[in-house]
């Protein structure tokens, strides 16, 4: 992408993404033992500008499938609510990069989904039991 990204605000995640993308995922693609990140670049829905943040990823056949969790927050992640208005993003896999198309996992998909994601990231579950929010999976699908 030659417009300018901007990493997330946060700044642990700004550093795991700097390292991610200088060492094309050599450095941050396997955050803790067994557990992998992806960065994923959405489009500001109000902004317009490309914003990237890095998240634990699981799979489901050929997808790839994300929390937007937020720690169990009551709102939504920005990332997710950037979605609605521009479903395809750029996501980066190690040293991979591609487009997607990004939804939200179906009422039918999302418990086997989600099982898949819990059973990564247990947190998950305790997240979702602190919000009354229905926390999404999203399902990343090259487009």
């Amino acid at each position: 992408m030659s417009e300018q990204v901007l990493d997330s605000p946060q700044g642990w995640v700004a550093d795991h993404i700097r390292r991610y993308v200088e060492t094309d995922g050599a450095e941050g693609h396997e955050w803790q033992p067994g557990v992998f990140t992806l960065l994923l670049t959405t489009r500001g829905r109000r902004s317009g500008k490309l914003r990237r943040t890095a998240l634990i990823y699981g799979r489901d056949g050929d997808a790839y499938l994300v929390v937007a969790s937020q720690g169990g927050d009551p709102k939504h992640p920005a990332w997710y609510l950037n979605l609605h208005d521009e479903p395809l993003v750029e996501v980066q896999v190690g040293a991979e990069r591609f487009t997607a198309r990004a939804r939200t996992a179906t009422a039918e998909e999302k418990p086997r989904m989600w099982s898949t994601m819990a059973a990564i990231w247990p947190a998950y579950d305790e997240y979702q039991a602190k919000t009354d929010r229905d926390i999404p999976v999203v399902v990343l699908e090259r487009a």
